[in-house]
């Protein structure tokens, strides 16, 4: 057989692979380790446009807990861990539209006519 026949057979040969290592590789536990099941995002708070406080829930049933984590493009630290906590809405109101600073600030402090 012609050696440059060899070749491009092997040739054809790598480029057929290449979907198929793609497909294995993407039903594998290679790609996702930790599964949908034991990971759930909580909360995101952007801090820039690289960083930000995620807070993600990991384990399942009692051995549950909560992660506060720091993500930056080029880490990700724990800075808290803590037992999960109910997911209510936040104690202080939003402010409607036409409440100015100072209205807001008095309603925060407890002094204002729509304080708690």
């Amino acid at each position: 057989m012609n050696a440059g026949l060899h070749s491009f057979l092997w040739f054809l040969a790598v480029i057929a692979a290449i979907p198929v290592v793609l497909w294995l590789v993407k039903r594998s536990s290679f790609s996702n380790p930790v599964g949908s099941a034991g990971m759930r995002r909580v909360a995101v708070l952007p801090l820039s446009p690289q960083q930000r406080l995620v807070t993600v829930e990991v384990g399942s049933g009692d051995s549950r807990c909560w992660l506060v984590l720091g993500v930056t493009g080029s880490s990700i630290t724990t800075l808290h861990t803590m037992l999960p906590q109910d997911e209510a809405t936040p104690a202080t109101p939003l402010p409607t539209p036409g409440t100015t600073f100072a209205q807001l600030l008095q309603r925060l402090q407890g002094r204002g006519p729509d304080a708690r």
